[in-house]
């Protein structure tokens, strides 16, 4: 029985890679919903590793391309991430990676929600400042949004 637990565990595992990436703590935690022991989950989670079928790595970037083209901010990425069971120096690096860019999309979403006019007075300003940091943007990277703008 225990073989087939272990294939069983890799074959669902597979399937959920196949609809889209997961990070291993992702994989982790839904095989254990599913049912599967820790140890058959963690032994189909580490093959599927190993042959390349997945990759916490991949995982980072792709899901770090996705929320960028969602617009949101570092802040709010990270969070997700490490609610997906990725922290550390691999997830800052990739952050950190865009840093020059972030400016750029704070503006580019504040654009694309409030338009090409600055605020006409300080409340809408505010509004539009908390909108952006809702999105998980720093408050260095909204002043630069609106830096752009009073340009």
């Amino acid at each position: 029985m225990p073989a087939e637990d272990r294939a069983a565990a890799r074959a669902k595992a597979l399937e959920l890679l196949a609809r889209r990436e997961h990070s291993q703590e992702e994989l982790r935690t839904k095989l254990r919903t599913r049912g599967f022991s820790s140890e058959d989950a963690e032994t189909a989670i580490t093959d599927l590793a190993d042959k390349g079928f997945q990759s916490d790595d991949r995982f980072l970037e792709l899901f770090v391309a996705g929320r960028v083209a969602r617009g949101q901010g570092p802040i709010k990425i990270a969070a997700e991430l490490r609610a997906r069971g990725l922290t550390g120096e691999m997830v800052e690096s990739t952050l950190n990676s865009r840093a020059e860019r972030w400016c750029d999309l704070a503006y580019t979403v504040r654009k694309r929600r409030f338009g090409l006019d600055p605020p006409m007075d300080t409340q809408e300003r505010s509004a539009q400042m908390r909108f952006l940091a809702q999105r998980g943007f720093n408050s260095e990277q909204v002043r630069a949004a609106f830096r752009i703008v009073d340009d």
